[in-house]
């Protein structure tokens, strides 16, 4: 990344560890919380900890996996939820987002704010362009930070692997055009961090992610 003050804390949350993202800078700590999971007091830990003041909740999409501790972060700490419109529906559907399915607290939520592609946010003194990315659902989003070489990509692709698509809104042919038509039109060296698993980088997933079988028929 070419500015090394920006900070990421990675915690995995919840039963299938879900990677919920701290991302601030050290000088300012003003940060973001990107997917807050399901655990509100251990983010909350960590913001105290690292001494972070978040400005915003960002959501890459509305499975209920990676939104349980919204409501509760937003009350904590007086700050938006941001998601994408075109997944206002699924947020606010439990039989869409998944909670009802894995068995967790009915959840409905509604963003505070909502946005689209190439929508660029600016938040704790960072430049967070949104890049719609249907597939894993309809209204997945992945969030480059612009000037850090750095892609929250959610659950649209991970490393050595993508997302699923048999889940509510779910597209395998609009996952495959996500991922090769914009991502893959990145930066060979931008990170990615993924929302389960390792970070990885888009040049290591153009040399060997399986979606790349898809390429001829789109």
């Amino acid at each position: 990344m070419k500015t090394t003050d920006m900070r990421i804390k990675t915690m995995m949350l919840g039963p299938i560890q879900t990677n919920c993202y701290l991302v601030y800078h050290e000088t300012t700590k003003k940060g973001i919380i990107i997917d807050p999971a399901d655990w509100a007091t251990a983010i909350v830990q960590e913001c105290r900890e690292n001494g972070v003041e978040p400005e915003a909740i960002l959501l890459t999409h509305g499975h209920g996996d990676h939104t349980q501790a919204a409501d509760a972060l937003r009350k904590q700490f007086g700050i938006p939820l941001i998601a994408a419109a075109d997944e206002e529906k699924l947020l606010g559907d439990p039989s869409l987002n998944l909670t009802a399915m894995m068995g967790m607290s009915l959840t409905s939520l509604r963003a505070d704010r909502l946005v689209r592609d190439g929508d660029v946010l600016e938040l704790a003194g960072f430049r967070l362009r949104v890049i719609a990315t249907p597939g894993h659902t309809a209204g997945s989003v992945c969030y480059l930070a612009e000037g850090e070489e750095a892609l929250f990509s959610g659950d649209t692709l991970f490393e050595g692997s993508y997302g699923r698509t048999d889940f509510p809104t779910g597209s395998g042919r609009s996952l495959a055009e996500s991922i090769l038509k914009k991502l893959f039109a990145l930066p060979e060296d931008t990170m990615v961090y993924p929302g389960h698993g390792a970070p990885t980088t888009i040049g290591g997933e153009k040399q060997g992610n399986p979606i790349l079988m898809y390429r001829r028929s789109i």
